[in-house]
């Protein structure tokens, strides 16, 4: 028996969400495996109503289950950055989530901007690390409205905090066994302080692996081979900013946010999976998102769970709907609605 907690969030996130669950269950039963789906009102509607954003005691609970599947976070008649603060950093701080995961992966029959490039081309994995960097919010602003105001952000990195995530990225690649390559990406030519301790920690771990090939490149010179030659990469380890930037690439690159689900991982803890499009509240209720971005999520929270089989069975059955029902991976254009997509996943996938 598995315990999931499900948060639909903001906009789209509950429609997305309802057709990700609809196929969570059907590998799960045809898999025999026990579920437990317990939901949670979390986002902005519940902060438009009571003033709260992730109340004190739902951390506690959230440690109890064995993963989180969430929707979306992001309410247009919320400010910017007090939801996105208080409840998505918030739970990857509080539950230690460490990393967050990423592949990058065409499926056939999704179309990429990439001329020429087809599935055998992008299929590498970005690990970011998530809890750290820039993103802690160290730093402050002061005489702030006057013409001589400061704004201070730091990027602030522990030994710890780099070893864990290389360590992470280092046994990913082995696991995968597919190119054998983990590439750094940095800036150890501006960023002389931070990226020299990743650059060094990372040499220094890759002698424990001496099967595993170590490349580095800059993060501008990451951008530009991610569409020259995606083909280059197997996975890819980097910090929290740089990574949140990257990984947005690669998704357009994939076939854009429908199709690009995403990981925050605690190895030893709870982890929590989701679609990384956002809630796109222009789209609420109108049946045309795709919701095969939340779907592969779940895919991925099985996987994490250990179990493979019904993880693949989501992938093949995403791959099925992909070829023969769907025209395009942007909402409105996809020539199937967001619920029949589900309904079409869920079969193949049972």
């Amino acid at each position: 028996m598995y315990k999931i907690a499900v948060i639909g969030g903001d906009g789209t996130g509950p429609e997305v969400m309802a057709e990700g669950v609809k196929v969570l269950k059907a590998a799960c039963q045809a898999e025999k495996i026990s579920i437990e789906l317990v939901n949670y009102d979390i986002g902005g509607e519940r902060y438009l109503r009571t003033g709260e954003v992730l109340p004190e005691s739902i951390i506690p609970e959230l440690k109890k289950f064995n993963a989180i599947y969430l929707g979306a976070i992001g309410h247009p008649q919320v400010k910017p950055g007090i939801l996105e603060k208080g409840i998505l950093l918030k739970l990857r701080f509080e539950l230690d989530q460490y990393i967050n995961l990423r592949p990058i992966k065409l499926y056939p029959g999704v179309e990429t901007p990439i001329k020429d490039k087809t599935p055998e081309h992008i299929d590498y994995v970005v690990v970011r690390e998530n809890t750290g960097g820039i993103y802690t919010g160290l730093g402050g602003i002061s005489m702030k409205g006057t013409p001589h105001e400061i704004a201070v952000q730091e990027m602030v990195y522990n030994r710890f905090q780099v070893e864990r995530c290389l360590r992470y990225a280092f046994n990913l690649t082995k696991k995968r066994a597919k190119k054998n390559t983990l590439a750094l990406c940095g800036k150890t030519n501006v960023l002389t302080f931070v990226y020299d301790l990743w650059e060094r920690a990372f040499h220094e771990i890759g002698a424990e692996f001496p099967g595993i090939k170590r490349d580095y490149y800059h993060v501008d010179a990451t951008c530009m081979w991610m569409i020259k030659n995606p083909e280059w990469f197997d996975v890819i380890v980097t910090g929290n900013l740089f990574g949140d930037i990257i990984t947005d690439l690669g998704a357009i690159t994939q076939g854009g946010m429908g199709i690009a689900a995403g990981g925050n991982i605690n190895p030893e803890g709870v982890s929590m999976f989701e679609p990384i499009g956002g809630s796109a509240p222009k789209y609420t209720g109108q049946n045309v998102v795709n919701p095969l971005a939340c779907i592969m999520a779940g895919s991925m929270l099985l996987e994490t769970l250990g179990e493979i089989r019904a993880a693949s069975r989501i992938e093949q059955a995403v791959q099925k709907t992909i070829s023969g029902h769907m025209k395009s991976m942007s909402a409105g254009k996809m020539g199937t609605g967001t619920r029949e997509i589900g309904d079409l996943a869920a079969k193949y996938a049972g």
